[in-house]
């Protein structure tokens, strides 16, 4: 026999998935973490590079591609963040001479970025310090095992953030 509408199946359906028990202590002490871990990281990169996050984000993201140049669109996707915010960051860092921006010679409906010689002279000033404020902050925090288990643990929630992002 089936329920009519608006019995005990539809309340159940349309009832919030609570978080209950090791669910919720999990999910308070990552918010902590997501709430204070960013800005410490972004206070130290003020301070010891004069650089924010985002800017620290990009030019790092640059130094990884061939030839430290890259589509602004891949950049952006790189750098999990739009390509309207994309654009402001790289017009600071190409303000301070860390960053140009040609159109793509292969296709020029694309502007790439490119790493200048002075932005990769100020990663590599600045990377020392933020690697240890990474260390300090987080991977000494943790046990040797609890290292390994962390880049599975996080892919699959950015998958899950990116899949209900392309949903939207």
């Amino acid at each position: 026999m089936t329920e009519k509408p608006g019995g005990p199946r539809d309340r159940e359906a349309t009832e919030p998935r609570w978080l209950r028990g090791s669910e919720l202590a999990a999910w308070m002490s990552m918010s902590r973490v997501m709430t204070l871990l960013l800005p410490a990281l972004e206070r130290e990169l003020e301070r010891d590079a004069d650089l924010n996050w985002m800017e620290y984000h990009v030019l790092a993201m640059l130094s990884e591609q061939e030839g430290r140049t890259v589509r602004m669109s891949v950049l952006a996707d790189r750098a999990s963040s739009s390509l309207s915010r994309l654009s402001h960051v790289v017009k600071r860092l190409e303000k301070q001479g860390f960053i140009r921006r040609e159109t793509d010679p292969d296709d020029g409906r694309y502007t790439m970025a490119i790493l200048t010689p002075e932005g990769y002279a100020k990663l590599v000033a600045a990377a020392p310090a933020h690697v240890e404020a990474v260390r300090e902050l987080v991977l000494d925090a943790l046990e040797p095992g609890e290292i390994e288990s962390l880049k599975p643990a996080f892919d699959r929630i950015f998958a899950a953030i990116d899949a209900a992002e392309c949903r939207r």
